[in-house]
């Protein structure tokens, strides 16, 4: 699951949010719009159905538009997911062992296949909500179809800049994700979103 969240909000970052209207929502737009590269340090937490924080996980993740992306976990535990624009590889050092998937076959719901851009806003979504105050602005999007397993994305932004994202699924667990030292549009080599396999580990085909 922590890998199925992670691509629909990473993915978020190369699909522009032309068809919503409001301030805060326009504001997204106009930040999704700008970005070809993106850096930044993370700290994800996983909270349960009784707003307890379950797991918590730090790291940095880079991102390349179309499609590029490198997530690093660094604490507690080592792990990494890697696209490449074709494929997805899903990396676990303790386990050695990697599951490499097509970027469709790994993204599959709604929120993912919409935020890489192959699905339009209107017919997938709606504007549950959005506001701001000062420097703080965000935007709650809703999936219309009852069978996708998250019911809301939101996303936050500070001074019109990525801060933080809240992934809500049907299970009563919520995700969140707050960005820091965040860098756009500075040079990213190539090789950076190319993974291969290190020898010894066991590589799966998803």
């Amino acid at each position: 699951m922590r890998f199925r969240i992670l691509i629909v909000w990473l993915l978020a970052l190369g699909w522009p949010l032309s068809a919503l209207a409001a301030t805060a929502a326009q504001e997204l737009d106009r930040f999704l719009a700008k970005v070809q590269t993106l850096s930044a340090a993370f700290v994800q937490q996983i909270v349960d159905e009784k707003g307890q924080v379950s797991q918590q996980n730090q790291g940095h993740f880079y991102l390349k538009r179309p499609g590029r992306f490198r997530w690093i976990y660094e604490a507690p535990y080592r792990q990494e997911i890697v696209a490449d624009g074709n494929k997805v590889w899903f990396y676990d050092p303790d386990l050695a062992q990697v599951t490499v998937k097509t970027i469709d076959a790994a993204l599959g719901s709604a929120p993912a296949l919409l935020l890489s851009g192959e699905l339009n806003l209107n017919q997938r979504f709606v504007v549950a909500g959005q506001g701001g105050e000062e420097q703080q602005s965000w935007v709650e999007l809703r999936p219309k179809s009852e069978e996708d397993v998250f019911r809301s994305i939101t996303v936050e932004l500070s001074g019109g800049v990525l801060s933080a994202m809240e992934l809500k699924d049907n299970f009563g667990q919520l995700t969140r994700v707050r960005f820091e030292q965040v860098e756009l549009n500075r040079p990213l080599q190539d090789s950076l979103f190319r993974f291969e396999p290190p020898p010894g580990v066991d590589v799966f085909e998803g």
